[in-house]
């Protein structure tokens, strides 16, 4: 797995908007190379804001929407069209306003679904379409995802991992049901670290003062069953995404610029 790269910029707003001009550039390298290209989405603020800075920003008509996968690391097990659902708030900031193919927006179902209030089975659904779309290529049960995208909690948690849970103890599965998140809503689905580690690049989001300690704790050699968030690596690119709040309690040593 890759080392941690660190990119630190002066606040959240210049953060989003950098690192949605960095992910129009990778989708559309992408889908230069390969045809296609294949992004996993994350919810809270700071995925969120991303999602609006890219619908704002002009070059995102370089990118080719029909060409594009979005998957989901985690999703609150609620109600299709709940405002708390990731897949709900990604429509609001960006989806709703792009020319997306509706059957590449691979969204985790929802607690009214076919599968009801059987959240395990809405994950093993969730791992067998990922596993369809796996190709030969690919490196196990998931497509190798261009990027995959993860908000960092106060807790060091990514996804739906939480410390010490046995989410984030799972060494088989790609998805599984959370039952008792110490965040609410207590029930969720969510990517598994085996899965996380298929991406290409993966981009860690944290931005704010309640965000440092986490931050720190991750990047310091913490365990990955103790600190999700240091467990979240890239094949090619583990890229760590801040704004000087969030990097505020980093050693100066861990501050050398990401490449471009």
């Amino acid at each position: 797995m890759s080392t941690p790269q660190l990119v630190v910029h002066h606040d959240k707003e210049l953060m989003a908007q950098a690192a949605a001009a960095r992910l129009i550039t990778r989708i559309v390298d992408a889908q230069a190379s390969r045809g296609l290209a294949s992004v996993v989405l994350t919810g809270g603020r700071n995925g969120n804001g991303l999602l609006a800075a890219l619908a704002a920003a002009p070059a995102r008509d370089a990118v080719d929407w029909s060409r594009l996968d979005l998957w989901w690391g985690d999703e609150r097990f609620l109600p299709e069209g709940d405002p708390e659902r990731n897949v709900t708030q990604a429509r609001e900031a960006l989806l709703d306003s792009v020319p997306v193919d509706p059957e590449r927006v691979h969204a985790m179902p929802a607690s009214d679904g076919p599968y009801g209030a059987d959240v395990e089975a809405a994950a093993a659904a969730y791992a067998e379409e990922l596993a369809r779309a796996a190709g030969p290529e690919n490196h196990g049960a998931v497509p190798t995802f261009d990027v995959l995208m993860l908000g960092v909690g106060p807790d060091t948690h990514v996804a739906s991992l939480f410390p010490e849970l046995p989410a984030v103890r799972e060494t088989e599965r790609t998805v599984v049901g959370v039952r008792g998140a110490p965040k609410p809503p207590p029930t969720r689905v969510t990517l598994t670290l085996p899965a996380i580690r298929a991406a290409r690049e993966v981009w860690l989001l944290a931005a704010g003062e309640d965000k440092a300690q986490a931050a720190a704790i991750a990047l310091s050699g913490a365990g990955e069953i103790q600190a999700p968030a240091a467990g979240a690596r890239g094949r090619s690119r583990t890229l760590w995404l801040l704004d000087s709040a969030a990097a505020s309690q980093l050693p100066r040593s861990l501050y050398p610029p990401a490449l471009s």
